[in-house]
């Protein structure tokens, strides 16, 4: 079982232009994370990152090490606004989820039917960040 996980991330509707002006991005993030969501390499240590190959890759139930959960839209969003995001991050997040008016998809279906910010990424996961505020 790898021990990360690769994901693609696309943003439109004017989005982008708060990621660099560019619209696509590939991501890969470790597949355990801090519960605390923080992004910072010193909560991302070696030593909390144990390498998961050895354990059964049919096991869903794999043990989880302390302080860490399995990575999560949650934690994407964090990361994007840590590492990604270039200005005004509060036109992007609001709180701990993404501002009200940005559509999510995840592998093309509403990250409402998908859990949220709880769901589970997986390797091969499309994620789509669409802004539908429009100035006027």
């Amino acid at each position: 079982m790898a021990s990360s996980v690769s994901l693609k991330i696309e943003f439109g509707g004017g989005l982008e232009l708060l990621f660099a002006n560019q619209s696509s991005h590939k991501l890969t993030l470790p597949k355990f994370v801090p519960i605390s969501n923080s992004t910072s390499l010193s909560s991302l240590s070696s030593s909390n990152l144990k390498d998961t190959d050895t354990e059964s890759a049919t096991s869903d139930d794999a043990a989880i090490p302390d302080g860490l959960k399995r990575v999560d839209v949650t934690y994407l969003l964090h990361h994007l606004r840590d590492h990604l995001l270039k200005e005004r991050p509060e036109l992007f997040m609001d709180k701990e989820t993404v501002r009200p008016g940005i559509l999510v998809l995840i592998n093309d279906t509403d990250w409402e039917l998908e859990g949220e910010g709880e769901y589970e990424l997986k390797s091969g996961d499309e994620l789509v960040f669409i802004s539908t505020l429009h100035g006027g």
